[in-house]
C-alpha cells in the first residue's frame, strides 16, 4: 500500500488566528454585544449634548429669561439617562464577558482533546492552565471593550463638531494639538503590546514550574529540597517584575503626557475663548460648553484606557489562538466490518519527534486474534508504535489499518469502542472507583465492571475499601501496582476487537501478571492483543514477538525462537538490569536468564 503524508492536510485546517478567534467571541453574544454598543452609544450622545444644554441653562440664568426651568429638567433627565446607560453597559458587559470566558475555555478544552496526546504536551501544564484562565479571562473582556470603545469614538468627534459649531477659532487652536495626542496614542499602542505579551509570557513560565512542583512535592520533600525548588519557582520573578515596570511605565507616560497635554489645549482655548467673550462672539454659556467640549474632544484618559484594554485582550487572544494552531487530529465517518477479527497493519509507517525519526518504514501485521509482544531497548519506538497502533497519534508517512479500513477514515465513537488501552501509569476519572473503571466510550453495566475487575485482580483489594466499588476515587489509598490493576479493569471493561497494554503490567508481581495474562484469554472478550513488553514472562506467553531496533522491525517470531539470538536475550538483561548492556556477548546477554523468565515454568502455564 503506497505511503501516505498527512501533513499538508494539518498544515490546511490549521485554526484561525488572533482576529478571526476575538471576531468570534463577539458572534457568540451578538445580542448582548450590539447592546451594551447602544447603551454606551446613548450614553456617548448624551455626554455630547449634555455640555450644550448646560451652557444654554447658564446663559437663561444670567439673562434672566424664560425656559430656564424647562432647560434645568432637561439637564436632570439627561444625566439620569447617562447614569441608566452607564449602568445598564456594566451589566451587560459582565454578562458578555462571562459568556466570551466560557465560550472560549471550550473551545479550548475542547480543542486540547482532540490533539494526538504528544501534540497536547508541546505546551507544558502550568503554561496550559495559564491560557486557559488568566489570559482567557483577559480575552473575553475584548467583545464588551471593543464595542463600548467604539461606541466611546462618537464623544472626542462630538466634542470636535460642536467646538467647531461653538467657533471655528476655538476647533483650529485645537486641531494645532493633535499630532500631538495621536504621537502619544501609537507609542503607547506599541510599548504596551510589547510589555504585556511578556508579562503574560512570564506568569505562564512561573504557573509551569509551580505545576510541576507540585507534582513532584514527594520527592522534592524527601530530598529536602523545598527551599531550593522555592527559589527555582520564583526565579523568574524578577523578570515578571521588570514586564510590570515596564508597563506601567509606557501607561504612566501615557497618562503624564496626557495630563500635560490636555491642561495646555484646555488653557489655548480658554484664553482664545475668552478673547472671543471679550469681542462679544461668544456667551459665558457657549464658553463653558466649549471647554467641556475641548475635554471631551482631547479624552485622551479615555481612549488610553481602553486602548489598553484592548492591547491585554488582544496579547493574552494571541496566546489562546497558539493553542488552537495545533493542528487537530482528523477523523472519517466510515464503520468497521461487523465481524472483523480485529486484524491489525502497519505499512510503511514512519513518526517524526524533534525533526528526529522514531519509526521508520515499519511495516507489521497482527494477525486477528493474536497476542503480539513488542519488545525493544529503550528508545527503540515501542511506545509510540503502541500510539500509532490505536491512533493515539498520526503517522508521519504510511498508513495503518484495522480489519482494513485506514484508523484516519473510521468514525472516531466507533474507534474508541473497538480499541482499548491501558498504560504504566493510567489515570482515574470519575468521583468512586467504580466511575474510574467505567469511564470511556460508554458505561458498562454494574456486573461487567466487577467481572472486569476480577479479571484484573483488583475486586480483592476495591471490596476491602471503604465503600467499595463506591469509595470516593480521589482519596483511596492506592498503591502503584492497585493502581495499575485498575487501569487494566478499565481496558478489559471496554475490551473490543483489539486490546493494546503499554507496559500495563509492570507494576505487578509475577503471580498477579500471570492471573491477568490467563484472565485475558479465558475472561476478557476476544480479540487481538498488542503488549509493549519489558519482561521475558510477557514475551514468552505471547504469540508472536515483535523485535524493534532503532525505530525498525528488526525481527518477528516466536519467542522461543528469537531466544536463540543473543542480542534479542540482551533487551531483556538491560530491562532487568535498568539500564543498557554491554552488548550481546556479554556474559549475562548470552545466558544469564530463563527463556521464560523469572517465572520459569508458571509462564508455559500462563499460555
Amino acid at each position: 500500500m503506497a505511503a501516505t503524508d498527512r501533513t499538508p492536510d494539518r498544515a490546511s485546517a490549521a485554526p484561525p488566528g488572533t482576529a478571526h478567534l476575538l471576531a468570534g467571541a463577539v458572534r457568540h453574544s451578538p445580542g448582548r454585544t450590539a447592546a451594551v454598543f447602544l447603551c454606551s452609544a446613548v450614553a456617548a450622545g448624551v455626554a455630547i449634548v449634555l455640555p450644550a444644554v448646560l451652557g444654554h441653562t447658564l446663559d437663561l440664568l444670567l439673562d434672566d429669561a424664560d425656559g430656564l426651568h424647562g432647560a434645568v429638567v432637561l439637564c436632570a433627565v439627561l444625566i439620569v439617562a447617562e447614569i441608566v446607560c452607564t449602568a445598564l453597559e456594566a451589566l451587560l458587559g459582565g454578562v458578555v464577558t462571562a459568556r466570551s470566558a466560557a465560550w472560549l475555555r471550550r473551545l479550548g478544552v475542547d480543542h486540547l482533546l482532540s490533539l494526538a496526546p504528544h501534540r497536547a504536551g508541546e505546551h507544558a501544564p502550568g503554561d496550559l492552565v495559564t491560557r486557559l484562565t488568566g489570559n482567557v479571562a483577559e480575552a473575553s473582556t475584548a467583545p464588551t471593550t471593543a464595542a463600548a470603545g467604539l461606541a466611546s469614538l462618537f464623544v472626542p468627534i462630538g466634542g470636535l463638531v460642536a467646538l467647531g459649531v461653538i467657533d471655528p477659532w476655538l476647533l483650529a487652536v485645537f486641531l494645532a494639538g493633535v499630532p500631538l495626542l495621536i504621537w502619544l496614542l501609537r507609542a503607547f499602542a506599541r510599548g504596551s503590546s510589547e510589555s504585556v505579551s511578556g508579562y503574560q509570557r512570564v506568569q505562564g513560565e512561573i504557573a509551569t514550574r509551580l505545576v510541576e512542583a507540585l507534582g513532584g512535592a514527594r520527592s522534592i520533600a524527601a530530598a529536602g529540597g523545598a527551599t531550593r525548588e522555592l527559589g527555582r519557582i520564583l526565579d523568574p520573578l524578577p523578570r515578571l517584575n521588570a514586564q510590570g515596570r515596564r508597563m506601567w511605565q509606557v501607561y504612566g507616560r501615557a497618562m503624564a503626557g496626557a495630563g500635560i497635554l490636555v491642561p495646555l489645549l484646555s488653557t489655548a482655548v480658554l484664553a482664545v475663548g475668552g478673547v472671543r467673550l471679550a469681542g462679544g462672539h461668544l456667551t459665558v454659556g457657549e464658553l463653558l460648553a466649549a471647554s467641556r467640549y475641548t475635554a471631551l474632544a482631547a479624552g485622551l484618559g479615555v481612549a488610553v484606557g481602553g486602548l489598553d484594554a484592548l492591547v491585554r485582550s488582544r496579547s493574552a487572544a494571541r496566546r489562546t489562538a497558539e493553542l488552537l494552531a495545533i493542528p487537530p487530529m482528523r477523523h472519517g465517518d466510515r464503520a468497521l466490518p461487523a465481524y472483523g477479527p480485529g486484524r491489525l497493519e502497519l505499512c510503511g509507517v514512519t513518526v517524526f519527534r524533534g525533526g528526529e525519526p522514531v519509526l521508520r518504514g515499519v511495516d507489521l501485521v497482527v494477525p486477528g486474534g493474536a497476542t503480539m509482544a513488542v519488545v525493544g531497548r529503550s528508545g527503540a519506538g515501542k511506545s509510540t508504535l503502541a500510539a500509532v497502533a490505536g491512533r493515539l497519534c498520526d503517522v508521519d508517512a504510511g498508513v495503518v489499518l484495522l480489519d482494513g479500513v485506514p484508523l484516519t477514515e473510521i468514525d472516531p465513537a466507533r474507534l474508541r469502542r473497538e480499541v482499548g488501552y491501558a498504560f504504566e501509569r493510567p489515570a482515574l476519572f470519575g468521583e468512586t472507583i467504580a466511575d474510574g473503571i467505567a469511564f470511556g466510550p460508554y458505561r458498562p453495566q454494574p456486573a461487567a465492571i466487577e467481572a472486569a475487575a476480577a479479571a484484573a485482580g483488583a475486586d480483592t483489594f476495591i471490596r476491602l475499601l471503604p465503600g467499595g466499588y463506591a469509595a470516593p476515587r480521589a482519596t483511596a489509598p492506592l498503591s502503584g501496582g492497585e493502581l495499575q490493576r485498575l487501569g487494566l479493569a478499565r481496558a478489559f471493561a471496554h475490551a473490543g476487537r483489539l486490546l493494546i497494554l503499554d507496559d500495563a503490567t509492570s507494576s505487578l508481581d509475577s503471580v498477579t501478571e500471570l492471573r491477568v495474562d490467563r484472565a485475558l484469554v479465558h475472561d476478557v472478550r476476544a480479540g487481538t492483543r498488542l503488549l509493549i513488553a519489558h519482561r521475558v514472562s510477557s514475551a514468552a506467553r505471547a504469540d508472536l514477538v515483535a523485535w524493534l531496533e532503532a525505530g525498525r522491525v528488526r525481527a518477528v517470531g516466536t519467542h522461543e525462537r528469537l531466544w536463540e539470538e543473543a542480542d534479542y536475550r540482551a533487551v531483556f538483561v538491560a530491562a532487568e538490569a535498568g539500564h543498557e548492556t554491554p552488548g550481546p556477548g556479554s556474559p549475562r546477554g548470552s545466558s544469564g536468564t530463563s527463556k521464560y523468565g523469572p517465572a520459569g515454568d508458571s509462564a508455559r502455564e500462563g499460555r
